[in-house]
């Protein structure tokens, strides 16, 4: 069902955000802000927000140089964009005085930065380093893990933990990918399309032994995903 590789995350995923042409140390700052950029917002919105920065030009000397509200207008698309753009300043000036400009090389470092959650520091740390340490729950991954039985859990990161207990590490950097478009095109969170998926037969909810939107046994499951914009 992914073999197309068509969903909006494949071609506008955090990957896809950075300029090609930009400075390594340029491309995982980019990649970083695509991220602080994405919670709560639709990949195109998020894709599209970044180029416009981008186009300003995303770097950490010239956004730290450039006024709150400025940055917030180029990214007044995106869900809490005030917010964000006080995260994106802050995150900004936290970098270039204890990082050289550069992001941190590790989930601590990135979860020390303004607005930036374990979600976030896990996909930053394969997209941005190319290191695998953790495999990236969001929404998606952590909805459909309930969905199907693989995991019992109330929050992403304890669907983290979990996956990360059996799923394979090999697995582990193209799990979110895959879950993320998988929940984008098929596994929707409100109509998910049962009638096309090929995974009905082992679903709970495709073979209609649960509910949509139900909880696993055992626990309930929060219907957002969880809270906040630091995942």
């Amino acid at each position: 069902m992914r073999a197309k590789r068509d969903a909006p995350v494949d071609s506008m995923g955090c990957e896809r955000c950075c300029d090609p042409a930009a400075e390594p140390r340029v491309q995982r700052y980019q990649t970083l802000v695509s991220l602080m950029l994405s919670s709560q917002t639709k990949d195109p919105v998020t894709f599209a927000a970044t180029k416009r920065l981008i186009e300003h030009g995303l770097t950490p000397e010239n956004i730290a140089a450039t006024d709150e509200e400025t940055v917030a207008a180029m990214i007044n698309k995106v869900g809490f964009w005030r917010q964000k753009a006080r995260y994106i300043k802050a995150t900004t000036d936290k970098l270039l005085a204890e990082h050289a400009g550069d992001i941190p090389a590790s989930v601590e470092g990135l979860i020390a930065l303004p607005g930036v959650g374990p979600k976030m520091a896990y996909i930053c740390m394969s997209a941005a380093w190319g290191q695998v340490v953790g495999i990236g729950v969001d929404t998606h991954v952590h909805r459909i893990s309930n969905r199907l039985g693989w995991v019992s859990t109330s929050t992403p990161e304890a669907t983290r933990a979990a996956l990360e207990a059996f799923v394979p590490k090999p697995l582990w950097k193209e799990l979110n990918i895959l879950l993320v478009g998988f929940g984008q095109q098929i596994c929707q969170p409100v109509k998910p399309a049962c009638e096309g998926c090929l995974n009905r037969a082992i679903c709970p909810v495709g073979s209609g032994l649960r509910p949509v939107g139900a909880a696993s046994p055992g626990k309930a499951v929060s219907k957002s995903g969880g809270a906040g914009l630091e995942w």
